[in-house]
């Protein structure tokens, strides 16, 4: 059995926008920002969707600000811990 494409984690588009938002993608290699989003993801909590639509709708604005801050706290979080093993490695 195979899963719908259309299915997601809602979270993914809120990281890659913070990415963008950040700059990171014009700092790090793809190999830094794709270590970055997993240890993002893994920090917040599921949410599957399959339209953006459904989201926009249900999602209040004090909810939504919630996650934006929670995917900024996670991307800060994820950076410094890579950066440190990125030192470590180099010593």
């Amino acid at each position: 059995m195979k899963i719908n494409d259309d299915i997601h984690n809602y979270y993914e588009s809120l990281v890659v926008d913070q990415l963008q938002a950040q700059g990171l993608h014009e700092k790090y290699d793809d190999e830094f920002l794709a270590d970055l989003i997993c240890l993002v993801l893994n920090q917040l909590p599921p949410r599957y969707i399959r339209y953006e639509v459904d989201m926009a709708f249900f999602l209040s604005a004090a909810k939504r600000m919630e996650m934006d801050m929670q995917v900024q706290e996670a991307v800060e979080k994820g950076v410094k811990f890579l950066e440190k093993r990125k030192a470590s490695e180099q010593e």
